[in-house]
């Protein structure tokens, strides 16, 4: 009776031994699954970034192309207008934001109190403006003052189409170059998004719409192709050319300070080590991300790709 007693309890005992062995080693692989959650490198991790939905084709690229060289790293890009970027910035989720402008001084201080460290940013590439017609538009020639008028509702048959008429940066862009303190016409409608720009602008003859250049003129992907005979790109007066000369948007009107609509591409990076996003940073910064700008056509700000010519004196003296 006694031995059956004996032998109950020790087998309930190395039960409940057993069972508090698995639940210990169960809670050290959740723990350190969730302890090795809080980490990441320029290799492997999870990130949130916010970007600015004029970006998108190009920045998807970037990402496509660093998620491919590093497999465990992941970047998780949610796209939206500017404003709502910079306030995502100030969330613990979003690590980095790309948008059309860098930190001010007051919103430098700001994060160095809230923080404990000023966030990093810095140019990345120049994007042009496009203005783009229906192919059966009467008008594909504009001066700035032209544009203006047009933005300002003067000249009511034309309807132009923006990435919402607020928050974005293109209207952002479009108010402090163009306008410049006129407030926009009553002719100017909001589309979704830049996508949704291009659609306007192709079932509508009298339109004209405002959209990045990596969003048109890439041959090599096949959803811009899809438009080629549905918008075509206006051109705007030269800034430093002769009088009556205009310009289309391209890399080299952009880098020879001709073409009038440029915005920067900025990165802002709240990350104070060596993570993914000081990693995805340097990609972009460095020669494939540039590349991939270039080839997307932005402008690189940081390499220059074009072609030098060799000094060859010392070949013709041999």
């Amino acid at each position: 009776m006694k031995a059956s007693k004996i032998t109950a309890r020790l087998f309930a005992g190395c039960t409940l031994a057993v069972m508090l062995l698995l639940q210990q080693a169960c809670g050290d692989k959740a723990g350190s699954t969730k302890e090795s959650s809080k980490y990441d490198s320029p290799r492997q991790g999870t990130i949130h970034i916010s970007v600015d939905e004029s970006f998108k084709p190009v920045i998807d690229e970037q990402i496509k192309v660093y998620e491919s060289s590093f497999p465990d790293a992941h970047i998780i890009a949610e796209y939206k207008p500017e404003a709502e970027c910079f306030r995502d910035l100030q969330k613990d989720s979003t690590r980095m934001i790309i948008v059309a402008r860098g930190l001010t001084s007051q919103e430098i201080a700001y994060y160095k109190q809230q923080l404990g460290y000023k966030p990093l940013f810095d140019l990345l590439a120049f994007d042009a403006v496009d203005v783009i017609i229906h192919p059966d538009a009467k008008d594909s020639v504009f001066t700035l003052k032209q544009l203006h008028s047009i933005l300002a509702g003067e000249q009511p048959d034309k309807i132009v189409a923006v990435d919402g008429k607020n928050a974005t940066s293109t209207v952002r862009y479009l108010m402090d170059s163009v306008m410049r303190g006129t407030a926009f016409g009553k002719n100017v409608t909001a589309a979704a998004d830049s996508k949704g720009v291009l659609d306007y602008v192709a079932q509508t003859k009298n339109a004209i719409g405002f959209v990045g250049s990596s969003w048109v003129g890439n041959q090599q992907d096949p959803a811009q192709r899809a438009y080629n005979n549905k918008i075509k790109l206006a051109l705007v007066e030269c800034r430093n050319c002769e009088k009556d000369i205009f310009a289309k948007p391209s890399q080299a009107t952009v880098s020879y300070d001709q073409y009038p609509l440029v915005r920067p591409l900025f990165y802002i990076l709240k990350e104070n080590s060596s993570g993914l996003g000081m990693g995805f940073m340097n990609f972009m910064s460095l020669e494939r991300g540039q590349l991939i700008f270039r080839r997307s056509l932005l402008v690189p700000a940081k390499m220059y790709f074009g072609i030098r010519k060799g000094d060859l004196s010392g070949e013709k003296s041999k």
